[in-house]
């Protein structure tokens, strides 16, 4: 696996393209008029589209039909030094249509365990929790 950065203005932003072509834009979201989002804001997006991904598979091979599906992801950040790495992350799924409540939660459960590489690469220092709910009803 290989990206290149690539710098596009005079300030700080970044185009970051994998080897299939795809890019996001990072940037100094401090500043104004930023144009792109943050490399930490792009960690937790990672979670979240790496959760998702397992989500999503899991449930389609229990032919479970999502009508939509969101993820909202927060981070807490200490500061350790000069940085500010993040303490914890928690996850919020959002799902809707005909969904076992039982599988969608064990689809997550799956994903944080064992299955989502960016979770797992965070999980030495950082607590990641999550939550599922299922037609806006949480599920315990």
């Amino acid at each position: 696996m290989k990206i290149t950065l690539n710098r596009v203005n005079d300030d700080f932003l970044f185009e970051c393209t994998n080897s299939q072509g795809n890019s996001i834009l990072l940037d100094n979201t401090s500043q104004p008029g930023a144009k792109g989002v943050s490399p930490m804001e792009s960690v937790l997006m990672a979670v979240a589209g790496c959760s998702g991904i397992d989500v999503v598979s899991i449930l389609k091979k229990q032919r479970q039909e999502i009508t939509d599906f969101k993820a909202e992801v927060e981070g807490e950040r200490i500061p350790v030094e000069d940085a500010k790495p993040f303490k914890s992350i928690s996850v919020k799924f959002l799902l809707e249509g005909n969904i076992d409540p039982k599988k969608a939660l064990k689809a997550a459960q799956l994903s944080f365990e064992k299955y989502c590489s960016v979770s797992k690469t965070l999980e030495p220092t950082v607590e990641i929790g999550y939550e599922v709910f299922v037609n806006g009803e949480k599920v315990d």
